[in-house]
């Protein structure tokens, strides 16, 4: 069925709008599910919010590396995180109060950005060290794992019981809880919150599909495909997550939905490596996956450089440099 080139793109731009439409829908039921369970933003945003909408991602990653195309299942999963990078400066744009890094300063933030650097970092020594695999799987994959479930006990000592703490002026924003909650019984909202995951998921598969269908028909090889189309129409619920976090005030929810579930997308590779039947994922994976990687790494460093520094206003220095260093990173990536 999606093997036609005109239904993949109808899929690809289908797909698009549900995920905008589901985006919406998950910032409001996790904001209040932060307030009501007293998990707080950063850490929902980092676990709740960022693994749920990072599931369409983490379905078409899975679909492409089943089916053989390891480039496509990389580029997918850390041109994700690229794309998500660069939707946070897009969600500065629109904070006019102040610069949005500023007033969101977290501990935890910091230290999942930290974790990510880590996590990407510990992907390209995999892919650039021995090919090594036992039964088909690289040493790396369960160490991604473990890197992530300690990075996850760090966030949350961070936000517990933090050992250091942003300055407070006029522009930061404190996580309060909203009072204008809807009252909804926990049930209802895990509901909701079950609901859609499960929808994007389903949305994930078809992008999945349509990705490779649209490698195989236009000639592109699926680490463009992945990195410049797939990766960004499964990233949508994030651009429409921290937009609208923005705009409802829950503004540490927004930057950690975008931080903790770029944390979290780099356990695709590793989900990645796990279905991926010609020996390791890393290593198949191909020249352009790896640039894809180490943009990330820059994109990440350069965002903890923002959140450190706090400018106070416009989009600061790092959302100029994150938005000039996607563009050509994308356009060097083509060339390639």
């Amino acid at each position: 069925m999606l093997d036609s080139l005109p239904i993949a793109v109808a899929v690809l731009v289908g797909g698009a709008l549900v995920l905008l439409t589901a985006g919406v829908k998950f910032t409001k039921v996790v904001d209040e599910l932060a307030d009501r369970t007293d998990v707080g933003e950063a850490l929902a945003g980092a676990v709740l919010l960022g693994a749920a909408t990072s599931m369409p991602g983490l379905i078409t990653t899975v679909t492409g590396a089943l089916e053989g195309d390891a480039g496509f299942a990389m580029s997918n999963a850390l041109g994700g995180i690229a794309a998500q990078t660069t939707f946070l400066v897009l969600a500065d744009t629109i904070y006019r109060s102040s610069n949005l890094e500023h007033a969101a300063a977290s501990l935890p933030n910091i230290v999942s950005a930290a974790l990510l650097t880590a996590m990407v970092g510990a992907v390209l020594v995999a892919a650039t060290g021995p090919e090594l695999d036992v039964l088909g799987v690289h040493p790396a994959t369960p160490v991604l794992v473990i890197i992530y479930l300690f990075g996850l006990r760090l966030v949350r000592s961070a936000n517990a019981a933090p050992m250091w703490s942003p300055e407070e002026t006029e522009d930061t924003v404190e996580d309060e809880p909203d009072p204008e909650a809807s009252g909804a019984p926990l049930w209802h909202l895990w509901s909701w919150f079950g609901g859609l995951a499960a929808v994007v998921a389903v949305v994930g598969f078809a992008v999945g599909r349509s990705g490779l269908t649209l490698a195989a028909e236009t000639g592109l090889t699926g680490s463009v495909v992945g990195a410049l189309f797939t990766s960004v129409v499964t990233s949508l619920p994030e651009l429409v997550t921290v937009l609208t976090a923005v705009r409802i005030g829950a503004l540490t929810l927004a930057v950690s939905n975008i931080v903790g579930g770029n944390t979290f997308d780099v356990l695709f590779v590793a989900a990645a490596d796990l279905a991926f039947r010609d020996g390791s994922v890393y290593h198949a994976a191909g020249a352009q996956a790896l640039f894809v990687s180490a943009l990330t790494v820059v994109l990440t460093a350069l965002l903890i450089a923002g959140l450190l520094t706090r400018e106070r206003r416009g989009i600061g220095f790092e959302g100029v440099a994150i938005l000039g260093t996607y563009a050509v990173g994308m356009a060097a990536l083509v060339a390639l």
